[in-house]
């Protein structure tokens, strides 16, 4: 039982109507044994979202450990909220079973609202026949008329005023309604006729009698049925009338003897009808505990705008990578496990915040640092024909001693750190690929890419790539092909970098590089004006490694399971697309890669002008300069200090014993005052000379 269990870390604000009487404690002990039960109930109205795999993360795991529930006692129902068929789909329901199975959670059962309906119906009949509900035919438009005047009055009590002052009751048809007090037998013939389809939407709804002298708006009478026309998904055309969120969720909680229903901040002023509910019905009252939602920069979370993304086409669909969905996210390359560690990280507290998206991106390097494959890829290519390959290789073989090497190929680890994901081969062929973002035309002492007369390293092939001649580029001013030459001199310059390359050979594929899907961290209601318009930039050109051939095969990739996913060396985490028809048989069909995220945090820095880097440049060289300056000084004696530094050479003509000087070039004598202040600059010379020589031991 949940009692048993360490139940106050889960504890929400009292109510009287919340405690349960000693039979209905016992009753629900007998049912539940040493069961503790929680459930997750979603709507069927869109999919699954980052928010609900932290809601999922507390119901099926966090709860039970802040309670130090035993693993063999913890159960969870998974439950569809299916209460509004008008925003409810096959499609949907659908993807909330597939999402959960994904991130790997296992319900005690799956259950549906919508299979309550006749129990439901049968316990608004009896709250009718107690006299706390009635039949309202009062427009909506008059409800919140009503609804506002009622929560004028509870102001003006508050603040300890006359509400018949402040807010004067102009008819008891608008407060508390002219249908509040009619008789049982009518409330029930009407909600016969509602059943039977005999009035038209929005003509009548069934409303709880509650309290509208609350200070909580959601006591002012809410709303338990209302007639909808609709075919249900999952119940099919048995109702026309359709029970709401507040008269479903407290009683289906209690009939599946839930233990703690767990729910977000926003619905803690639900609090009072969910209890007056299930004290209106004599029914067991589980535990409510409210926790803060997740909001994660740079994103949005709400179902409305969810939909709005979709519906306007601003994105592909609800599994588009830059989608906070389940889908979203598993088609950007996330598993469950980085999903679900994330949510372990951010935990379940009361506290309203706001996560930093890049704690989603480290947990995701993290993850998959241990479990990529590495391979090489170009995603803007440039076409390099190395002009001196044949003549590379017959020295590489005059090397190797003529033991049969006809190319030059290198066994490459599939992961640097985890020897069990194996190896495979690449081949370093006449014609090779780099990124665009490896050569520049313009070179710079901050740039250490290839440039014009530049060397670099290539990566596994341990000599130097020297650029001799830019040979193309296309109508945009891009370089598209260079010609080079290899190195492997052994008095070649040490290169400042090792750029990674594509053989011949490689694979043609579309690469997909997603950021923001905002550019502000916290979107506000001026959102579709703050989308990121750059929030997908697509490489249609790009090459990639041919190692990666039949690990890439559409047969592997499925939109409900997480896709081959590799660590594109220098670039970051990528993961094949579900558009992919690429068979690795034939070579034919489209090879699509989604970024996950990148090798390490984005910077994004200001791009220099060339006076910008001419200063920085000229900088550099003064700071040079100087360290030569004092290199050079540092090899003076103390004694010659005066004859041969720099700023005194040719300045004196004769010098004492020490040194220091006596005449100055034109042979007048130096004066006293003049030489112990050239003593005293020798004695710092002295000083500086055996810091030097101890900082360079």
């Amino acid at each position: 039982m949940a009692e048993e269990a360490n139940s106050k870390v889960l504890e929400g604000r009292k109510l009287e109507w919340a405690e349960n009487s000693p039979a209905a404690l016992q009753a629900h002990k007998d049912h539940n044994g040493p069961i503790v039960r929680t459930r997750f109930p979603p709507e069927p109205n869109g999919y699954l979202h980052i928010g609900h795999a932290k809601s999922m993360n507390m119901n099926f795991s966090l709860a039970f450990e802040k309670l130090g529930v035993p693993i063999e006692n913890r159960r969870t129902i998974f439950r569809y909220d299916d209460t509004n068929p008008e925003a409810e789909s096959e499609e949907y329901i659908d993807s909330l079973q597939r999402d959960l199975t994904w991130l790997g959670w296992e319900p005690e059962r799956t259950t549906y609202s919508s299979d309550n309906f006749q129990q439901l119906y049968e316990f608004a009949v009896i709250l009718i026949k107690k006299g706390l509900a009635y039949v309202c035919d009062m427009s909506k438009q008059e409800v919140e008329v009503q609804r506002e005047l009622a929560m004028k009055r509870a102001n003006a009590r508050n603040k300890g005023l006359d509400p018949d002052e402040v807010a004067p009751i102009p008819s008891r048809d608008i407060l508390p309604g002219r249908n509040r007090d009619t008789c049982v037998e009518r409330n029930l013939k009407l909600f016969e006729n509602m059943r039977l389809g005999m009035y038209e939407e929005g003509q009548y709804t069934l409303r709880l009698k509650m309290d509208f002298e609350s200070s909580n708006p959601n006591m002012y009478d809410l709303v338990a049925y209302r007639i909808k026309y609709t075919r249900h998904p999952h119940a099919g055309d048995g109702w026309c009338m359709y029970p709401s969120y507040d008269w479903t969720h407290g009683i289906c909680d209690s009939l599946e003897h839930i233990d703690y229903s767990i729910c977000t901040l926003e619905f803690e002023t639900r609090r009072e009808p969910y209890y007056w509910i299930l004290w209106a019905l004599d029914l067991y009252k589980p535990k409510v505990y409210e926790m803060s939602r997740l909001n994660i920069e740079y994103t949005v979370l709400s179902k409305r705008r969810l939909i709005k993304l979709v519906d306007s086409k601003y994105v592909r669909g609800w599994d588009d990578p830059r989608m906070p969905t389940i889908s979203g996210l598993r088609r950007r390359g996330y598993t469950k496990e980085i999903l679900n560690s994330f949510c372990n990280d951010v935990g379940a507290t009361r506290a309203m915040n706001v996560v930093e998206m890049e704690k989603l991106f480290q947990t995701a390097r993290l993850n998959l640092s241990a479990t990529s494959r590495r391979a090489m890829a170009a995603l803007d290519p440039i076409r390099v024909i190395i002009t001196n390959y044949a003549e590379e290789l017959e020295k590489k073989v005059a090397t190797d001693g003529g033991g049969g090497a006809t190319a030059f190929t290198y066994q490459v680890q599939n992961s640097p750190t985890d020897e069990s994901l194996g190896s495979h081969t690449v081949t370093l062929t006449d014609v090779i690929y780099i990124d665009s973002t490896d050569f520049r035309l313009e070179d710079n002492s901050m740039y250490y890419g290839l440039a014009p007369n530049k060397a670099v390293g290539l990566k596994y092939f341990g000599g130097n790539l020297v650029c001799d001649e830019v040979v193309s580029t296309n109508g945009e001013g891009k370089v598209t092909e260079l010609k080079c030459h290899l190195d492997t001199s052994e008095n070649r310059a040490k290169p400042k970098s090792w750029i990674t390359w594509v053989p011949n050979n490689g694979i043609r594929c579309e690469v997909r590089v997603y950021g923001h899907l905002f550019v502000v961290p916290e979107p506000t209601d001026r959102w579709e004006e703050e989308l990121n318009d750059k929030s997908e930039v697509v490489y249609p050109h790009a090459i990639v490694d041919p190692s990666v051939k039949e690990y890439v095969d559409v047969k592997h990739v499925n939109k409900w399971h997480s896709n081959p996913a590799l660590q594109f060396e220098r670039v970051g985490y990528f993961v094949v697309d579900v558009d992919t028809t690429f068979d690795s048989e034939t070579g034919q069909g489209a090879l699509v890669f989604n970024r996950t995220v990148s090798l390490k945090e984005e910077t994004f820095k200001k791009e220099l002008t060339p006076e910008e880097i001419a200063k920085i440049e000229a900088r550099k060289a003064k700071n040079k300069a100087d360290l030569e300056a004092k290199e050079a000084k540092m090899k003076i004696s103390v004694k010659d200090l005066f004859r041969l530094a720099p700023e005194y050479k040719g300045m004196y003509s004769q010098f004492n014993e020490d040194g220091i000087p006596t005449h100055m070039a034109d042979g007048s004598e130096v004066s006293k005052s003049a030489m112990k202040k050239l003593a005293k600059d020798q004695k710092k010379h002295e000083k500086a000379l055996a810091s030097w020589a101890k900082s360079n031991r």
